[in-house]
This record gives C-alpha cells, sequence and structure tokens, in this order.
C-alpha cells in the first residue's frame, strides 16, 4: 500500500526538500524516505501538502485531468461583495484562459489564528475571508481569481485537497496514512 504523509506546511516553507539559500524546506519538518510532494504549495501560502512514495497516487492527486477538488479559505482585501463571489462561482477569465466553476463562500469569522510574521493590512481598509473550491491548478490560480474580481489575496491557507484535510495537524507537523489504491 502506498505511504501518504499529510503536512500542514508553514508560510515561508519551500515544497522541496533541497536546501536553498539557508531557507526553510520540507527537510526541516519531514524525515520520511523516499516520498515527494504530489503537488506544490507556494513559499507564501501555508496549509495542506501531501507527500508520497508512489508515483500513481502522486498523480492522482496532481495531475489536473483528476480533478481532484482543493478547498482554500482565503483572507483578501476589502469586503468581499456578492458580485464577486458570483463570478468566481462562474469563473473567471485570467491570462491563460478562463477557471472552471468555483465552489465561493463567505466565512463570518477568520478561520485561522494570526500568522507570524503577520500579513500586510492597510489600517483603514478591512479585509475578509471565504472559502474557495477548484478543481484546476492554473499556476498561482486563487491568488489571480480573487484579483481578477478585485479582491487581492493577503493570506492563503489550503485546507483540503480530495478526502483529506489539515484538522487536528498543527503548522508544522505531518501524518503518515497507508492507502489503498484501486488496481495495486
Amino acid at each position: 500500500m502506498p505511504n501518504l504523509v499529510l503536512f500542514n506546511k508553514p508560510f515561508d516553507v519551500l515544497t522541496q526538500f533541497r536546501a536553498v539559500d539557508g531557507r526553510s524546506t520540507l527537510k526541516n519538518y519531514i524525515d520520511v524516505p523516499g516520498i515527494y510532494p504530489a503537488g506544490r504549495l507556494d513559499r507564501d501560502s501555508e496549509g495542506l501538502l501531501l507527500l508520497t512514495d508512489n508515483g500513481r497516487l502522486q498523480a492522482r492527486i496532481s495531475e489536473p485531468r483528476f480533478k481532484l477538488a482543493k478547498t482554500y479559505w482565503v483572507q483578501v482585501e476589502g469586503l468581499i461583495t456578492p458580485k464577486a463571489l458570483a463570478a468566481l462561482r462562474i469563473g473567471v477569465t485570467l491570462k491563460d484562459g478562463k477557471t472552471q466553476p468555483a465552489r465561493a463562500n463567505l466565512i463570518d469569522t477568520a478561520p485561522l489564528e494570526p500568522r507570524h510574521p503577520p500579513i500586510r493590512e492597510r489600517k483603514h481598509i478591512p479585509t475578509s475571508w471565504l472559502s474557495l473550491t477548484i478543481t484546476e491548478g492554473k499556476n498561482r490560480q486563487v491568488r489571480r481569481m480573487t484579483a481578477s474580481v478585485g479582491f487581492p489575496t493577503l493570506r492563503l491557507y489550503r485546507y483540503q485537497i480530495g478526502d483529506w484535510t489539515t484538522e487536528n495537524l498543527a503548522p508544522g507537523m505531518h501524518r503518515s496514512l497507508l492507502v489503498d489504491l484501486p488496481g495495486t
């Protein structure tokens, strides 16, 4: 059975094991041999990263053709409007084409503790949180989607990939599972 590692990636950690210019990498947090990331999460993003020792499982998680849903909690600059949420739900046009429809909902109460270091905030501009679920994986897609509807992303946290979440997994911690992969 393939090994799957769920990792709650903190802010400012590179999604690789190889050291780069003294930056924090997966090697600083995970000591499980033979695994590699199934997808990416930018240095300035936080949350769920899946790693595996199985190429077929890695493909099922990361390849867009499998349309595995990914849910993000996004803190944006400004008070998100119903019009902006509606646009995200039908798909927005980016430079590399129109996105697939997303599930987009306002989150009334901040789902996360404040980040260290803190996000960039402007004193007189409020922020709001939304939950955004997508099934594709264009480069920096969530950030580009929120910006395209007039609400730049200040903080991006991936909460869920498929059935896996960061629930009960503190930032910087990981948990290993054995996964039954059909056909193995």
